[in-house]
């Protein structure tokens, strides 16, 4: 059992060598950068025309989804590094060094996390610049909104965990990951409102974790009734993590004990 400094360490190095990663495999940051450009600019100016967003341009009520479900799929490079490293034999490397075992998971975890901000980034300044703005919104709100996206992308980064520890190649992570998740994101009200949707759809999307994300920021970011999106929001959070954290801890240390 290793000691929490031991394992803080160890989260740390980790993470740091997966950060590392990405310089020398820099088309890892086309989800991070030149998807979310592509999915802000097709939308808003293919698409933003022929949507009815009610009282808010369409930008406004775009870019919250857009950044959910950006951030939401942020976890897709610990998908595809766990299973490459399964792949390569590096987990029994790991397993036979001096090392804390949570560390694997949570150092990769963690660096989703540090992903995710760049990713804010690039999308605030995109959505800025195709006329985004926040809406009678306060700095603690636009924080709070912040804090809940990196949750989320933290929550989904143990949902990728798992896909990437249970997929024999990268290829198939990445396969598995975006069929699964993917299409919520349309069937939610990241891209139109759920009630112009029709029946049977439209409960569905209600009852969507991409929609009580979504809402929420829209509420706390431009100004939409709050209803009980904000507070369900982070249920959601803790419950994702509640469930796929552990079942990812527990395939883990079936894959290596392997």
């Amino acid at each position: 059992m290793s000691s929490l400094p031991t394992t803080v360490s160890d989260t740390r190095v980790l993470a740091g060598r997966n950060l590392k990663r990405i310089p020398r495999q820099p088309d890892l940051l086309i989800a991070y950068t030149v998807q979310p450009v592509m999915f802000v600019l097709l939308f808003v100016f293919v698409f933003g025309g022929a949507i009815d967003s009610g009282s808010f341009d369409y930008v406004d009520f775009l870019m919250p989804g857009i950044i959910v479900q950006s951030i939401a799929f942020g976890g897709f490079v610990t998908a595809l590094g766990l299973s490459e490293d399964v792949q390569k034999g590096l987990i029994d490397r790991f397993r036979s060094l001096p090392m804390s075992r949570a560390a694997v998971l949570t150092g990769r975890t963690f660096s989703d996390v540090v992903l995710n901000c760049l990713s804010l980034v690039v999308l605030f300044a995109v959505g800025f610049a195709a006329g985004f703005n926040f809406i009678d919104s306060s700095v603690a709100q636009v924080l709070l909104g912040i804090v809940l996206l990196l949750l989320i992308g933290y929550a989904f980064s143990w949902i990728f965990a798992l896909v990437g520890l249970f997929s024999s190649t990268p290829e198939t992570a990445n396969s598995i990951g975006f069929t699964l998740i993917f299409p919520l994101t349309f069937a939610s009200s990241v891209f139109v409102p759920a009630q112009t949707m029709p029946d049977g759809l439209r409960q569905f999307a209600e009852a969507n974790p991409f929609t009580t994300f979504s809402d929420a920021l829209r509420s706390l970011w431009i100004g939409t009734p709050p209803h009980s999106d904000v507070w369900m929001s982070f249920v959601w959070v803790a419950v994702l993590t509640a469930i796929f954290a552990p079942l990812a801890v527990s395939r883990y240390r079936t894959v290596a004990a392997k």
